[in-house]
């Protein structure tokens, strides 16, 4: 722990703004999740997107998962530098310097690369037969997103001659699809998770039916895969967000706001008016990335207020917070240099903006590092 750490000490309470982690809540919800992929003999293989931290990876894993998610070689090889020695990158890697630095990390630890077009999987191939070691892959497959992925029905065209590659093993599908249901965002969870779940079985059946031997079939975000991951057929689930949860996960149901593990405290700086209150968290405290008011959650705000239900984190400057304090929190005692925890709407990206997060053990903060944080590559 001693690198994640950054070579710092317990703090009594970190400067604001901050992001704090409660640990029991995070190890709650860490196990919670373990015994959903338990439950439905699933493999549990989660997104270290939200926490970026080779330690909570490993708690992960020693509560079951078999392996991590990352979106960029940058970040494998984060994880694998902190001891995770099994690494799905599901993003397509198309460039060299990428290819090789995943042909690297190949040589090292288990690793299984993404592919979603003729040309990236050529490179691969290439790169792996010059290097002597196969290369494990999966298909990505667009199940209605519409952001990377062979679309759902040209996956079998594409499957067949990557199938055929000498130096690539083709063992898997997988998709990403959130929270949608015949095509439109939804907060019917469980109709979204079984549609999603079905069409990959579907697809991996077909696949097997042409000759390729279709193992793995990787399904399932936070919101979906508890539901996705009781589609018979479906082996493995990747949800992410669920180790932090945030205000999104609580407004389609996923959690409560109390299973939060994530917030970001902060101190108000300045009150111009009863209804106005300044905190020194802006947008590069809070990730923007999902605002307020857009169907279908309609949250208000950027972020959730603990203990203050009518006040609304209404607008953002850089390092600004700007906090309409609705009557009942007017009638709160909140003065300059009051803290405040907020539970961001999006814990991921705004984990992102982080440097540092302080661990909340009950006793004292403790400041780890974000290592993943800023990996773009």
């Amino acid at each position: 722990m001693s690198e994640e750490a950054g070579g710092t000490h317990p703090v009594e309470w970190p400067q604001t703004p901050c992001v704090v982690i409660d640990k029991a809540k995070m190890e709650r919800n860490i196990a919670a999740m373990a015994e959903i992929a338990r439950s439905h003999q699933v493999r549990l293989r989660p997104h270290a997107k939200t926490h970026k931290m080779p330690s909570v990876a490993e708690l992960q894993l020693q509560a079951g998962a078999v392996g991590i998610t990352v979106a960029k070689v940058s970040e494998a090889e984060v994880m694998a530098r902190g001891g995770i020695s099994n690494i799905f990158v599901a993003y397509p890697l198309v460039t060299p310097d990428k290819i090789d630095r995943a042909i690297r990390l190949n040589r090292q630890i288990k690793l299984i690369a993404a592919v979603d077009s003729l040309e990236g999987a050529e490179r691969l191939n290439e790169a792996a037969g010059r290097d002597g070691k196969p290369l494990e892959v999966r298909l990505e497959i667009d199940t209605g997103l519409r952001r990377t992925g062979v679309p759902y029905d040209r996956a079998a065209e594409l499957a067949a001659p990557v199938h055929r590659m000498e130096h690539l093993r083709l063992t898997g599908i997988f998709t990403f699809r959130g929270a949608i249901y015949r095509g439109k965002p939804t907060l019917d969870l469980r109709a979204a998770g079984e549609e999603e779940g079905r069409l990959m079985v579907e697809l991996a059946d077909r696949l097997r039916g042409m000759g390729i031997p279709i193992a793995d079939v990787s399904v399932g975000s936070t919101p979906t895969g508890r539901h996705a991951a009781a589609v018979k057929g479906v082996t493995e689930i990747r949800p992410g967000t669920y180790v932090y949860q945030d205000r999104m996960q609580a407004r389609l149901g996923v959690c409560g706001l109390d299973d939060c593990a994530g917030s970001v405290w902060v101190t108000v700086v300045s009150r111009p008016s009863p209804d106005l209150a300044v905190v020194d968290g802006g947008s590069k405290t809070f990730a923007t990335d999902v605002a307020p008011g857009v169907e279908p959650l309609m949250l208000q705000g950027f972020g959730s207020v603990a203990g203050l239900e009518d006040a609304v984190l209404e607008r953002l400057s850089e390092e600004h917070g700007m906090l309409r304090l609705g009557p009942d929190a007017q009638k709160a005692d909140l003065r300059i240099g009051s803290r405040l925890r907020i539970i961001p709407n999006h814990i991921c990206s705004t984990v992102n903006l982080h440097n540092n997060v302080y661990v909340d053990n009950g006793d004292v903060f403790e400041e780890r590092a974000v290592l993943g944080r800023g990996m773009l590559e």
